[in-house]
């Protein structure tokens, strides 16, 4: 569908979160979606454009939210588009095994005077577990009509959409009201009769929200006199505020459809199924050492998998560029073809041949996510983040992180305490994230053995979390003092996910690493191959050409000219830069090609391979990730190659999480402490590491 034709009708998919209203949205939108940020706020949009019946519709994936009282950034944004009269309707997403849950979101959206469709979701499931619907009578009780889907396999997406054409069409707005009660129901009617210009609908909407509390700079000063009168008067006479007397009723209104319309055939034997997995799960001896035991396998299969398709892509890309050099002559544009194969293939090319290894992680992780299980493990790391001055919420974040740190900050949001907000920023860039992971891909096979190269990725992600235990743990003593706040979280029924719902969330977050490799990464990479190339040395200490066609052997021809290309990097800014830093890193067992690297990887963490794709392979054929990986393995020792994990896991995070940082916090204080403390650790931590293995005898190199 043309992006530029206008759009005929705009449709709205509103829920709780875990409802299954994203796999309706990718089976209704599938390839047409498209994915940004709302204006001024940081919070992912999800948006479709697509043709029905000769209409162009737009379908909008609204944050999920529980409410709409506009007390974090999503409900605000719900809240918004909903009021904006941009859409012709709203398809709320009710998960079917969890309803009365879902329908006190319901409750608020009847009030917004607005068509609804409902789309009972999970409604297969549902029906599994024993529970039967009277849809006709549900229909009846919420003011719209209710379409039976399946996000699993897209039952029912053809009548959803159909019964929301019919309802925009209509123009009717959903006709079910929650009762409040007598005297409330007066004192609403007495502040919407303040609000003359409003209609009925309107008035009543706008009445309801300024007694539960909510601003309304624009309602006329009679009408919030009156409110505010009658909350007290409402208040007094009901013995607690107001806003929990409306919370009850529309809890009510819940508990009356799941009652009236739902009929429960086996409850105990549903309820008997998740407490036995839950009982094994969340047992508090054995629920974190299976969570342990699932990650340590998920590290391993990145290994055992990714192994064979990472070897195609590096054999690809070496044949690539010894076919470019062969065919390319090297004195026809030699800076062109050196930017080429060196700057594009060794250093952009060195990323994406990481891609299976993401991919996998990417897979397990999203598989573990859609069954219920991750939220459990927040559950479960409650006791642990107790421990640090949070609790289990702060940990949603931190999983968020392994795919990237930037939206993880961005998720702290949820946490109502300021203290628990910035402590959970501050550490989090200690959880390893993707970009990370292509570091780990590149050093650890080629410093480790097969049957170790599990454990040792195992090792470095636990090293992450353990060194935000001990961070969080210390400002929460220091800092941020204060009494951690009670965890309060809802549990999603365990399901088993399909392939195309964990499919589309592994691809979304592989396409962004592919974009970000052919964008940032390829800017980054042609910016670092300059510097590593100028200023261009004309006269060097030693005789090259005479040694090398003196040399007797390959390797005598092999060594002259590394020592050439090793004068020559000296030479440039980038090696210039590196040799300025190499008395700060030389106890850390690094070299100043590694100090380059290491500033690469401040833009971008999967720089630092691109970086050492490049100044071990400028000027040669071999820029193929295994050929890079014998070139380490030659100069220096696995206790080394440990510690430049090491230190990239506990080091300065990425330009992009700093500014995240200042923006969450609103102050470069924290953004630029969370930059020097995170270096200072790296630097402690990898210095301990590096000497205590020298002490012990694992060697120097």
């Amino acid at each position: 569908m043309d992006a530029n034709k206008p759009t005929d009708l705009v449709i709205l998919l509103a829920g709780n979160p875990n409802s299954g209203k994203t796999s309706l949205f990718n089976w209704i939108a599938g390839a047409h979606q498209h994915v940004g940020n709302y204006a001024g706020v940081t919070v992912e949009k999800k948006s479709a454009r697509f043709a029905r019946a000769g209409r162009a519709i737009e379908m909008v994936d609204l944050p999920g939210v529980y409410s709409l009282l506009a007390a974090s950034p999503e409900e605000a944004i719900a809240r918004d588009e909903i009021l904006s009269e941009r859409a012709g309707v709203v398809i709320q997403v009710i998960d079917a095994t969890n309803l009365e849950r879902n329908l006190h979101l319901t409750a608020q959206l009847t009030e917004m005077g607005v068509p609804l469709v409902f789309a009972l979701n999970m409604s297969d499931e549902a029906a599994a577990n024993g529970l039967e619907f009277d849809l006709e009578l549900m229909s009846a009780l919420l003011g719209g009509p209710v379409v039976p889907t399946n996000g699993n396999n897209g039952a029912g997406t053809a009548e959803l959409l159909a019964a929301a054409q019919r309802t925009a069409d209509a123009g009717q707005p959903c006709t079910g009201r929650v009762f409040y009660g007598l005297d409330v129901e007066a004192s609403i009617a007495a502040v919407a009769e303040r609000f003359e210009g409003d209609d009925a609908v309107s008035a009543r909407r706008r009445a309801i929200a300024l007694l539960d509390g909510l601003p309304d700079p624009h309602a006329p000063a009679a009408a919030r006199d009156v409110a505010a009168r009658e909350t007290a008067r409402l208040e007094k006479r009901g013995g607690r505020p107001l806003d929990v007397q409306l919370a009850e009723a529309r809890y009510g209104f819940a508990l009356g459809v799941a009652t009236e319309a739902v009929r429960d055939a086996s409850p105990h034997v549903r309820r008997a199924r998740t407490l036995r997995l839950d009982n094994v799960l969340l047992h508090r001896v054995w629920g974190l050492p299976i969570f342990v035991f699932l990650m340590w396998g998920v590290f391993n299969l990145v290994f055992a998998l990714g192994e064979p398709p990472m070897q195609w892509i590096e054999s690809g890309l070496g044949e690539l560029s010894a076919h470019l050099v062969a065919a390319w002559p090297a004195t026809t544009a030699p800076l062109l073809r050196s930017l080429v194969v060196d700057g594009v293939i060794g250093g952009v090319g060195g990323v994406i041949s990481f891609l299976p290894n993401i991919l996998l992680l990417f897979l397990a992780i999203a598989f573990l996510e859609d069954t219920g299980y991750m939220a459990r493990v927040a559950f479960l790391m409650d006791r642990v983040m107790h421990k640090m001055g949070l609790h289990g919420k702060s940990f949603i974040p931190m999983l968020i992180g392994l795919g990237c740190t930037v939206p993880a900050i961005l998720a702290t949001r949820t946490l109502e305490h300021k203290r628990d907000r910035f402590t959970t920023i501050l550490v989090a860039p200690f959880v390893s994230c993707g970009a990370r992971m292509t570091i780990y891909a590149l050093l650890i096979p080629a410093f480790f053995a097969p049957r170790w190269r599990g454990w040792v990725l195992w090792g470095i992600y636990l090293t992450g979390i353990l060194a935000a235990i001990l961070v969080a743990r210390l400002l929460r003593g220091t800092v941020f003092r204060g009494e951690s706040a009670p965890f309060v979280m809802e549990l999603p029924p365990y399901r088993m996910p399909t392939w195309r719902s964990v499919g589309i969330h592994m691809w979304d977050r592989a396409w962004m690493y592919l974009q970000k490799a052919g964008t940032v990464i390829l800017a980054i990479s042609i910016l670092l191959w300059a510097l590593g190339t100028f200023p261009r040395r004309t006269e060097f200490s030693r005789d090259y050409a005479a040694e090398i066609a003196a040399a007797a052997t390959p390797a005598a021809v092999a060594a002259a000219e590394a020592a050439r290309q090793a004068e020559i990097l000296e030479h440039t800014a980038i090696g210039r830069i590196g040799r300025a830093l190499e008395p700060a890193i030389r106890p850390l067992g690094f070299d100043w090609r590694v100090g380059t690297a290491l500033v690469g990887a401040f833009a971008a963490k999967e720089v630092f391979v691109a970086q050492m794709g490049i100044v071990h392979s400028l000027g040669s054929a071999d820029a193929d990730s295994e050929s890079l990986r014998q070139t380490l393995r030659a100069r220096y020792t696995p206790l080394q190659g440990l510690a430049m994990m090491i230190f990239c896991l506990l080091s300065a995070p990425c330009v992009a999480t700093i500014a995240a940082t200042k923006r969450e916090t609103n102050s470069w204080g924290w953004a630029l402490g969370m930059l020097v403390g995170m270096t200072a650790i790296a630097w402690l931590v990898t210095f301990v590491v590096y000497r205590l293995g020298v002490w012990l005898g694992w060697g120097v190199g």
